[in-house]
């Protein structure tokens, strides 16, 4: 039973990625904001950079894990 659960937290395909990268955009964006807000000027737009940054990085990196694993199971044999 847990494994069907833990399944559910699995990112499998591309459009799964580019949905949870879509959801990361939206805070990342948001709490860019509430920076630019809190720290006007300079410090508040790096921070806002930075949070848009590093959604960038992670779906570069869920993508490049996607295809990763797909080329991982076309190369295992069949079991049998």
């Amino acid at each position: 039973m847990w494994q069907k659960i833990a399944r559910l937290f699995v990112i499998k395909t591309r459009t799964e990625a580019f949905l949870v990268i879509f959801a990361l955009a939206n805070g990342a964006v948001q709490r860019g904001q509430v920076y630019l807000g809190q720290y006007p000027g300079f410090g508040g737009k790096l921070l806002f950079l930075a949070c848009t940054g590093s959604v960038f990085m992670a779906g570069a990196k869920m993508l490049d894990c996607i295809k990763h694993e797909a080329a991982k199971t076309e190369q295992e044999p069949a079991k049998a």
